[in-house]
């Protein structure tokens, strides 16, 4: 139903849970690299459980190369600088959710080639720093879940 892609996740628990996440929701994952893990690492492996054979997940050298091998409506970024809170969307089948890593986030190169409407943000109290990624992932999931009526869930 959606594509979520993790732009060089660092922290394998995070994308372990992200992968459960993608397994348990019918979504696509794309891995964007450098990973800061192999996707052997035991924590990748402890988080995800046994949802690696169940995810549909792919691994891309950058960016560019993702996006050229899905067929996507929209690519939403999400970023703690955005203006525009997610819940101000409505989610479409096929919509790509985009995330930054864990200490960096995205860079610049690729918030400025997003258009200022798809930059979004999860809102959090004014001196909080961020939330973390998996979470952040599973709000937006399920807000884009829920605007479509859990389509294909039960």
């Amino acid at each position: 139903m959606f594509h979520i892609i993790l732009f060089n996740p660092e922290i394998p628990p995070n994308t372990g849970n992200i992968m459960r996440l993608a397994a348990n929701t019918g979504t696509t994952l794309h891995l964007i690299k450098p990973l800061g893990f192999n996707l052997n690492d035991n924590s990748l492996k402890r988080a995800g459980l046994d949802y690696k054979k169940d995810a549909d997940f792919f691994i891309y050298d950058n960016l560019d190369l993702c996006l050229k091998s899905i067929n996507y409506n929209e690519i939403y970024a999400f970023t703690k600088f955005a203006k525009k809170s997610f819940n101000k969307i409505s989610f479409k089948k096929n919509d790509c959710l985009l995330f930054g890593n864990e200490t960096s986030g995205l860079p610049d190169i690729i918030i400025k080639n997003i258009k200022n409407t798809n930059k979004l943000r999860i809102p959090m109290v004014a001196k909080s720093r961020s939330l973390n990624l998996s979470n952040s992932v599973a709000i937006a999931i399920y807000e884009g879940l829920r605007q479509n009526e859990f389509k294909d869930l039960v």
